[in-house]
């Protein structure tokens, strides 16, 4: 299961590793306790509209950047989830009996194949 929370925590994560920030100095911009940003940052807490903005403000990053990014993450996820879900069967192909054809001259042969690709080996 996806779990938007947990999205959107990676993704301000990254926003402030990208700019060499600590937990400490963003918690301290942002005026929200340095636990409670943690764990935003880590999934384990849903993050009001109010305290995303203040969060967003600390980090120099307009929120609909952020949504932008967490919307990516978001299609990537569930692309890799309906794909783990459905993956794509093997190709059959189809197994044909051999056929040996002795004293015609090759000029007289003709190879009928069906529709299907077919591997021709010549003996």
């Amino acid at each position: 299961m996806i779990l938007l929370r947990r999205l959107l925590g990676d993704v301000l994560r990254r926003q402030r590793q990208r700019q060499g920030r600590t937990l400490r100095e963003v918690s301290s911009s942002a005026r929200v306790s340095l636990g409670y940003l943690s764990e935003v940052e880590r999934g384990q807490k849903e993050a009001s509209s109010e305290l995303l903005a203040a969060i967003c403000d600390a980090l120099d990053v307009r929120m609909s950047e952020l949504m932008h990014e967490v919307s990516d993450e978001l299609a990537l996820a569930e692309l890799a989830e309906s794909a783990a879900a459905d993956p794509v069967p093997p190709v059959r192909r189809p197994v044909l009996n051999s056929v040996s054809v002795t004293g015609v001259p090759p000029e007289r042969l003709t190879i009928k194949a069906p529709t299907e690709a077919v591997d021709v080996v010549a003996a």
